[in-house]
């Protein structure tokens, strides 16, 4: 039996939060699951963006299923993603970019896995203003945030049995911060002998990733340049709604979708529940329940082949309600 905390969120969160659950619970696994909420529809209803009990219930549980929630404008912190990825030292963001067989794009084989720091650079959120006609950002790059992202994309590379680790950065004109994760970047790369580093300056990067995303399997960079290049890499495989990730730290991880809680569809039984339910398998497989994140896995790519049960996003016209449905059924026609 696992403890784990589910956070429903904003807009289409609840939604694709519930269709993630049936999913999961349909194959059988043993799950009590702590449903908790934050955000906007919280502070609304009792003042908190963030109530104690859901920090309870994260410290108690240390592993979370979360839907994309809102940062109210004007209040609060600057956004509550960020907030929890630093206040648990989230440090690692890894997001996978994977095409998935049905799903119509210029772009076929796209297979790599991007790994973003998660708690420095310019989201650190440090501005200044100089005078009314400027304003400063501090980036910060420390050594233990960069070893430890650049180790763990080396580790994922060594499991996986990749052979090349792209490392991302704009050291020729950053030369102190990028200068120094790239530093550190080489200085890991020979410990891993059977592991190549390449180093690509990040708008070569994009422009690489457009011309031949199928060249790169595992991608490390720092914060703000991981977020830009997870978003453009999801324009290879479909968009923002099939992406997932996972927010991982020494002994706690958070699990969600990359895109936002879309309150123009809220409610409309027309949300794509794809992105979640995929970070529902990487918490399965960081939970070592490789057979049951397989099973999910296996039937998505049935589903999608098939065609005939597509959400509105991808040219279809299947609920959210009817887009789980067969989702289950195929799962449980497999047992």
């Amino acid at each position: 039996m696992y403890n784990i905390t589910l956070i429903l969120g904003d807009g289409i969160g609840p939604e694709v939060s519930y269709a993630a659950k049936r999913v999961i619970d349909a194959t059988g696994i043993k799950i009590n699951w702590d449903i908790k909420n934050a955000g906007e529809k919280t502070y609304n209803e009792c003042g908190s963006l963030i109530p104690d009990d859901v920090y309870k219930s994260i410290e108690k549980n240390r592993v979370v299923l979360k839907g994309p929630i809102t940062t109210p404008i004007g209040i609060g912190f600057r956004s509550l993603n960020v907030h929890l990825r630093k206040k648990y030292e989230l440090f690692a963001n890894i997001r996978p970019i994977r095409s998935i067989d049905g799903i119509e794009s210029r772009y076929k084989n796209v297979d790599f896995t991007i790994f973003r720091e998660n708690t420095e650079g310019l989201y650190i959120g440090i501005e200044e203003k100089i005078n009314e006609n400027e304003y400063n950002a501090i980036k910060k790059v420390t050594r233990k945030g960069s070893e430890r992202i650049i180790r763990k994309a080396f580790e994922y590379a060594k499991e996986k049995q990749i052979n090349k680790v792209t490392i991302a950065h704009k050291a020729n004109i950053l030369k102190l911060t990028d200068g120094f994760f790239l530093k550190i970047g080489r200085e890991i790369s020979k410990e891993y002998n059977d592991i190549m580093l390449e180093e690509v300056i990040i708008d070569n990067m994009c422009m690489q990733l457009v011309k031949n995303p199928e060249n790169y399997k595992v991608i490390v960079t720092t914060n703000l340049y991981g977020d830009i290049i997870s978003d453009l890499s999801a324009g290879f495989v479909g968009g923002l709604g099939l992406i997932p990730s996972a927010n991982v730290g020494e002994d706690i991880a958070i699990f969600e979708a990359v895109h936002g809680s879309a309150p123009d569809i809220a409610n409309m039984n027309i949300a794509n529940p794809t992105a979640l339910i995929r970070s529902s398998i990487m918490m399965l497989e960081y939970l070592n329940e490789y057979e049951i994140a397989i099973k999910i896995d296996n039937a998505l790519k049935k589903l999608y082949l098939k065609g005939n049960v597509i959400t509105k996003d991808l040219g279809g016209d299947a609920t959210t309600k009817e887009f789980t449905d067969e989702l289950i059924r195929i799962i449980q026609e497999e047992k």
